[in-house]
C-alpha cells in the first residue's frame, strides 16, 4: 500500500496526489493535520526518507519562530514541535515499501516504484 501525508490547502501535495492517481497507484491519504502523527509514526517516517528532523521542517512557518526554534534546537525540541504543530511538517510525504520520499518537486515520489 502507498500512502501519501497529505495537506489539501497544499499546491504541491495536491500536485504529488493527482501524480499518483494519474500513474494509476492506489493511494491512501493521511491528512495528517487532523489525523495527527504519534511520535513513533514521525520518527519512523524521518528514518525511512533518510534525513534529520531539521530538514523535515517548514522553517518558513511562523509557528518556527514563535516556538523559539533554531539552528541550536535539539532534534528532540524540534520532533515535539511537529508533533503539536503539524503545520512545521514538510509535505508531501509518500511511503511505499517502506520507503519514503518527499514530493517536492512532486515527480521525486515516482523514484519509489521505479
Amino acid at each position: 500500500m502507498t500512502t501519501i501525508y497529505h495537506n489539501p490547502r497544499c499546491s504541491k501535495s495536491r500536485q504529488t496526489l493527482a501524480l499518483l492517481e494519474e500513474k494509476g497507484i492506489q493511494t491512501q491519504v493521511r491528512l495528517y493535520q487532523k489525523d495527527l502523527l504519534s511520535k513513533k509514526e514521525l520518527d519512523q517516517l524521518i528514518i525511512q526518507l533518510g534525513i534529520q528532523p531539521l530538514d523535515l521542517m517548514r522553517t518558513k512557518e511562523a509557528a518556527y519562530k514563535e516556538l523559539g526554534l533554531n539552528k541550536d534546537s535539539s532534534d528532540e525540541e524540534r520532533i515535539q514541535a511537529m508533533l503539536d504543530n503539524p503545520s512545521l511538517i514538510e509535505r508531501p510525504i509518500v511511503v511505499h515499501n517502506g520507503k519514503a520520499k518527499l514530493g517536492r518537486p512532486p515527480e521525486n515520489v515516482l523514484e519509489l516504484f521505479s
